[in-house]
């Protein structure tokens, strides 16, 4: 294809994306096909002669999109949703057209400076004080190993990365057991063994950290002639919500010099409504921060927003500077590329400046209530259902529950086959965790088109599909 006939491409790309978001909910939320039926579909040799987009195009539409799950489809309420709302996708298309590698502020100066000041935007929407600064990552998960490598560097005084971790005491880190698996794999790259993940116990509705808990782990760390590294705490888990007591848990780190980290991927965007911030109750003691807009503020995949206290501890960790990547001549000037683990860095900026400026905090604050009232209504409805038993009340948006008739005998075998009749069903798609060693089941509402509708919608499908099984 040639650059004069990219428009007339161009626009047909667009009236197809806007009929399939507009059509997206007549559509199975859940991919049907089988393994190995798109790759099959695909020919073993790679073309020798070009071919037309015509072509090209007719074979996108009956390969690939019938092995799509569609994360856009408003009644996806499995994981946590991965939004693209109308002005995050045209900001996209304008990333991808421009291509720009915005590695240092000379390679793009508007991409740094309008990372910067959306960042400042994002911050002063979750009432963080003015001393964070804030970089885009492209997921939560490479927060979580930048404030790792920290904890692990700043625990060592900065030896780590020059010396490595043989010859060291082993160093400890602190989470509880509902953090996601990133921390898991943080800690492996990181070199710091799966052993020396500290698990701390949890209790309460909230699931969170218990503080005595984890003060004991500390003092028995040291004891033992160990070395504490950090504390990872967790807002809005992945499973059913857990919300680690983050003022108390805090006390413990900041009493033992121990760098913190709060990852709050899914829920932080909550954080947008003053009525929410309860649930993190001293954040501004925290080190580190990482929620991500991708989730829930409708900003497309991958846009992950992590602040710091003390942004130079991290550029201490990461910070390369060959010359060829240094800037002469300018002063006062940040270069991202320090701020995270990868060198090359997309202009994510510029949907977040899209996002924010089309909605407006306001807008974005009510489609979260919306959502969060919705999922409350549901979950009341089922919990007034006979044979169903939520088993983890409201966190936000999700809930878990369980199918449980009189005289089924094994529970995790019947909710697990209900799941998959759900979204084999393909009018919902929900995912499963386990609470306690039981199987359960999720319910997230986070989607940025749903509608009282299809969340209420729900209560109709598992029910219907649960009285089949029986």
């Amino acid at each position: 294809m040639k650059w004069n006939e990219f428009s007339e491409w161009g626009r047909k790309v667009a009236d197809w994306a806007q009929d399939y978001h507009l059509t997206v909910g007549d559509r199975p939320v859940r991919a049907q096909t089988e393994p190995g039926d798109v790759l099959n579909a695909l020919p073993v040799l790679p073309p020798e002669a070009p071919e037309s987009m015509d072509n090209i195009f007719r074979d996108f539409e009956d390969i690939v999109m019938p092995g799509i799950t569609h994360w856009q489809h408003p009644r996806f309420f499995a994981y946590f949703a991965a939004n693209a709302s109308a002005p995050s996708v045209l900001a996209e298309f304008l990333t991808s057209a421009l291509a720009p590698q915005c590695m240092l502020w000379q390679t793009s100066p508007a991409a740094t400076e309008m990372e910067t000041r959306m960042m400042d935007w994002l911050r002063q929407s979750l009432d963080l004080p003015d001393g964070f600064a804030g970089v885009i990552q492209d997921s939560a998960s490479s927060a979580t190993l930048a404030a790792v490598l920290t904890m692990r560097e700043k625990s060592l005084d900065w030896q780590g990365n020059q010396q490595g971790l043989f010859s060291q005491k082993p160093l400890r880190i602190y989470c509880s057991s509902e953090v996601h698996t990133s921390i898991d794999r943080a800690i492996w790259v990181a070199g710091i063994g799966q052993q020396n993940l500290i698990r701390v116990p949890i209790k309460g509705d909230w699931r969170g950290m218990d503080p005595v808990a984890l003060e004991e782990a500390i003092e028995a760390d040291l004891a033992a002639g160990l070395q504490p590294a950090g504390v990872i705490l967790c807002v809005g888990g992945t499973g059913t919500g857990a919300t680690d007591p983050i003022s108390d848990c805090l006390d413990v780190a900041e009493k033992y010099g121990l760098y913190s980290h709060v990852d709050a991927a899914w829920a932080g965007s909550a954080m947008i409504c003053p009525e929410y911030r309860h649930y993190w109750p001293g954040i501004e003691r925290a080190d580190s921060i990482v929620f991500n807009p991708h989730k829930w503020l409708g900003v497309q995949f991958d846009c992950s927003a992590h602040f710091l206290k003390a942004p130079d501890d991290l550029v201490r960790t990461l910070a390369i500077q060959p010359e060829y990547l240094k800037t002469h001549g300018k002063d006062g000037i940040i270069n991202y590329s320090e701020w995270s683990v990868p060198l090359g860095r997309r202009f994510r900026a510029l949907k977040i400046w899209f996002v924010l400026r089309t909605y407006g905090l306001e807008g974005l604050r009510n489609r979260l209530r919306d959502h969060i009232n919705w999922s409350n209504d549901l979950h009341d409805k089922l919990a007034k259902t006979p044979d169903f038993e939520i088993v983890t009340p409201p966190m936000w948006s999700l809930w878990s529950f369980r199918y449980t008739p009189e005289g089924a005998s094994d529970l995790d075998d019947l909710n697990l086959r209900l799941v998959n009749a759900i979204n084999d069903d393909g009018r919902i798609y929900l995912t499963q965790t386990r609470v306690d060693g039981d199987l359960v089941i999720r319910f997230q509402a986070g989607q940025f088109e749903t509608t009282k509708d299809d969340v209420m919608m729900a209560h109709d499908v598992i029910t219907e599909i649960a009285k089949g099984l029986s």
